[in-house]
């Protein structure tokens, strides 16, 4: 019995012998039904699979996704056949899709500069907070992961000192808007925007042989048909002929503040409006009663004129 197996064990070896004589084990290597090829070892194609693309080295990367895993098969192939390692290998590197990460310094809801992690982030933060906090007493400063599939993007994160730097410069910046904001501000409403770029003619409570009280707005001299926009987001409440205004346009802003459009030749809005600052809302002109092409411009608060010049035109 036990010479029987032998023969047995003998008659194999050399059968196997026969067989690798001419044909070689390797994988066949599929992905979802199509056969990309050969590979000679499973374990060290799948190691450089990883190792390459599922977890490459890379500070930036956050994930690698490949809709389908590759499927290995045994089998033999004849000698004289080459595998196909990297012809397989660039395949499995077009179908997967790599998603970065950054983290953005973040001041308000502003992104001021990126860096490579969320350790960094935290180091910049610290530091910047340590360092300027008088600064940081109206703006917030934050980090936000970001994430893309843009590799180029990730040009944009940036070393620790280079980033604070960045975010220095950006909240200087950041602190004087603010308080342009602030001291462009009446009562929560914002005048952000000049009605139009002109010479200033005539002043808030200038004194005028064309007019027998003081001037209760401010007017400012354009060519015919420069367009006027809005000083602030607001809605249209009036649009139409007034009297001495002549073409008018009365923007509600909210909270018993309004602002005044005259002489306009032209107006492009309605009653109802809905207006953002810098939008278009009507023409230079010089209609009802006036002695040239400009915008009468008129800041009230519940109905009383104030001086338009505290918010524009400093």
């Amino acid at each position: 019995m036990i010479r029987l197996v032998s023969i047995i064990l003998i008659g194999l070896v050399i059968i196997l012998a026969l067989v690798l004589l001419k044909y070689k084990p390797s994988y066949k290597v599929t992905i979802a039904g199509e056969e990309l090829g050969y590979v000679t070892s499973k374990k060290e194609f799948e190691q450089l699979v990883n190792e390459q693309i599922l977890y490459p080295d890379e500070i930036d990367v956050a994930f690698v996704d490949i809709q389908e895993m590759p499927k290995y098969n045994f089998l033999f192939i004849e000698n004289t056949k080459q595998t196909d390692e990297e012809e397989i290998f660039s395949k499995i590197q077009e179908m997967a899709v790599t998603t970065y990460k950054m983290y953005a310094i973040m001041l308000n809801d502003d992104i001021s500069t990126y860096v490579h992690s969320k350790e960094e982030a935290e180091e910049v933060i610290a530091k910047i907070k340590d360092e300027k906090a008088e600064e940081l007493e109206e703006i917030n400063i934050t980090m936000k992961e970001i994430y893309t599939q843009n590799k180029e993007e990730t040009q944009n994160a940036i070393e620790v000192a280079s980033a604070k730097e960045v975010a220095e410069v950006s909240l200087e910046e950041k602190v004087i808007e603010q308080q342009k904001i602030k001291e462009s501000t009446l009562d929560g409403v914002y005048f952000a925007v000049k009605p139009i770029t002109g010479h200033i003619t005539s002043r808030f409570g200038a004194m005028e042989d064309i007019r027998d009280h003081a001037h209760q707005g401010m007017d400012i001299a354009a060519p015919n048909g420069t367009t006027i926009k809005a000083a602030a987001d607001g809605t249209v409440t009036y649009a139409g002929s007034m009297g001495g205004y002549g073409n008018l346009v009365i923007i509600s802003h909210g909270n018993g503040i309004q602002t005044y459009y005259g002489h306009c030749s032209k107006i492009y809005v309605s009653v109802g409006t809905q207006v953002t600052a810098g939008d278009s809302i009507a023409a230079v002109g010089s209609t009802g009663n006036s002695t040239g092409n400009h915008l009468h411009f008129e800041i009230r608060k519940n109905g009383a004129q104030i001086n338009p010049q505290k918010y524009l035109y400093k």
